[in-house]
């Protein structure tokens, strides 16, 4: 394992000398990719805090306890003499839970597929085939992809259709050959439906292998989403969006085998990214999920607003609060959690996405007695956890993160 972890780096290092620039052409070779590391404490002693209720995502900023990158290569392998252009990407990608590497942590290989562009015959649509990242938008303060279509596979994207283009693919899951599946994905977008508004829609059919009565239970699903963006809205753009997933299509784009048949999920989420000024920016979201079955309706709510104000071309000073509540399907309290964050930063511009940012935050978070029954042992919310018997917590670091 420690010889294929030092290969593979060696490979992403050579990778990244031979990429000319970060925005090369596909025929030049392109280098990118995205990472976030940090180090930091708690008001008790030892490692950093990160606050989370069970089995929905938290508010990311100033809460990553952990380290993330993905380094990807793009470059045109071969061109055709009518123009037609095979491009491949290849991408790896390392997490750890903890602020740092360890040997148990593993560098895998995230994408690696063939694209056909510029076919005649496909009248600008893309061919691919392999694994890849796909359909998997997000709303960027939970780290949350509403969408989530990775996977091994092959389609054909970007199909000119009416006010929008369709695009189609088919992926399979077989890993855990018990609860294998084939995908189906439809997606139809860039719908004009006001002026800078345009309309998505998604849907995914999921079936699987039925090898045996529990392998059809969990395998079979389907899910369907609308998604309305409008852009250059206050400086920035506003994404609502109302989904709705049974079984293993309550991933929403992507295969959850886990899911039992009875499961029925329906969300319904507004986020906004605002510019008023070139020095104040942020984002607001809001959002509600209900899943519903046999064993009960769990409910989580979910309310954040980050406002970011640039003292400079390069300083800014960030704040962050979310505010999440699970009612969970036993008929159990409601579990609610409470967490601000405030970083100055450094940052490469004013602007919101500006990246790369180096920050030092101070969080803070507070949660009720049903919160920390319902944590995982040991977790920061837990009554075994770093707080003992405390319902709130305070963390401090430093965190970087960046795209390329």
């Amino acid at each position: 394992m420690q010889q294929f972890f030092k290969k593979t780096l060696a490979l992403a290092a050579a990778l990244a000398c031979c990429a000319t620039t970060v925005h090369a052409s596909d025929a030049e070779g392109e280098f990118h990719g995205y990472f976030r590391a940090g180090v930091g404490s708690n008001d008790k002693g030892g490692s950093q805090a990160c606050y989370g209720l069970e089995g929905v995502p938290k508010y990311r900023f100033g809460n990553e306890c952990d380290l993330y990158g993905e380094f990807s290569y793009t470059k045109e392998l071969a061109k055709s003499s009518n123009g037609a252009s095979f491009v491949g990407t290849v991408m790896a990608s390392i997490y750890s839970p903890m602020s740092d590497v360890g040997e148990k942590d593993k560098l895998r290989l995230a994408q690696m597929m063939v694209e056909a562009k510029n076919l005649p015959f496909l009248n600008g649509a893309t061919a691919w085939i392999g694994k890849r990242f796909y359909d998997r938008p997000d709303i960027h303060v939970l780290d949350f992809k509403y969408l989530h279509g990775d996977g091994v596979g092959g389609g054909i994207a970007g199909i000119a259709a009416g006010p929008g283009k369709f695009s189609y693919a088919l992926f399979r899951n077989d890993i855990n050959e018990r609860v294998a599946a084939t995908r189906h994905s439809f997606i139809y977008d860039g719908i004009p439906v006001s002026a800078g508004g345009t309309l998505k829609l998604d849907a995914t059919v999921i079936r699987g292998d039925q090898q045996d009565k529990a392998a059809d239970k969990v395998a079979n699903g389907w899910s369907f989403s609308v998604v309305h963006k409008q852009d250059k809205l206050l400086g920035g753009d506003n994404t609502l969006a109302v989904q709705y997933g049974s079984g293993s299509g309550i991933k929403m784009g992507g295969t959850d085998t886990g899911a039992t048949s009875d499961i029925k999920r329906t969300r319904v989420f507004d986020n906004m990214i605002w510019q008023f000024t070139p020095e104040f920016s942020g984002s607001l979201v809001g959002l509600w999920q209900r899943d519903k079955a046999n064993a009960g309706t769990t409910t989580w709510t979910s309310v954040g607003v980050r406002p970011v104000y640039a003292l400079n071309e390069n300083v800014k000073l960030i704040v962050d609060f979310g505010h999440d509540n699970v009612k969970p399907a036993n008929g159990g309290a409601e579990q609610k959690l409470n967490k601000i964050t405030f970083a100055p930063a450094l940052s490469q511009g004013k602007g919101f996405w500006a990246r790369p940012e180096l920050r030092a935050f101070v969080t803070y978070a507070k949660w009720n007695d049903a919160a920390q029954r319902a944590a995982t042992p040991g977790s920061a919310l837990s009554s075994t956890g770093v707080f003992g018997g405390k319902t709130n917590g305070m963390s401090y670091g430093l965190q970087v993160e960046s795209w390329f």
